[in-house]
């Protein structure tokens, strides 16, 4: 029950927004998972604050599966943070993964369905088109859409 937008919103309950990625290992490696994730998804240089959202629920955070995934995301971000690859320390937490709460439904496939929206035209186009030009190997022009995927209904 405190896992729907609603509440989650109140910033009160512990969740945080996020996003589940199922990949295929022989296809990308979940080190370029962390490398987009770092140059295109968000700043994790910003404390519970994603663009114009702020409260513990947009907090920077990655929920590795694994005690691997666990070690790379550690691994990665002191790299990052040694090159000072960003202007201030990386504040991205890694959290034991939990279980995954899927949002509503209309909250599915948002970016897609509701291209011309201000907050995405605003805030989240541009991330699309930084994924197109920073990584191209790995952009597709047809998004698989949550809507499409059996396991994710």
């Amino acid at each position: 029950d405190t896992a729907q937008y609603e509440t989650t919103s109140s910033g009160t309950t512990g969740h945080a927004e996020s996003v589940q990625i199922t990949f295929d290992p022989h296809r990308t490696t979940y080190g370029r998972i962390l490398q987009i994730y770092f140059s295109v998804v968000h700043d994790p240089t910003e404390l519970n604050r994603q663009g114009p959202d702020v409260g513990t629920q947009y907090r920077s955070a990655i929920f590795p599966q694994n005690p691997e995934q666990s070690r790379i995301a550690a691994a990665y971000i002191a790299q990052l943070n040694t090159a000072k690859f960003f202007p201030t320390p990386i504040v991205t937490t890694i959290e034991p993964g939990k279980e995954f709460y899927r949002a509503e439904a209309y909250h599915q496939d948002y970016l897609t369905l509701h291209p011309h929206q201000p907050y995405i035209a605003i805030n989240d186009l541009p991330k699309i088109h930084a994924l197109k030009e920073l990584f191209p190997d790995s952009y597709a022009e047809s998004p698989v859409l949550v809507a499409a995927v059996p396991s994710a209904r």
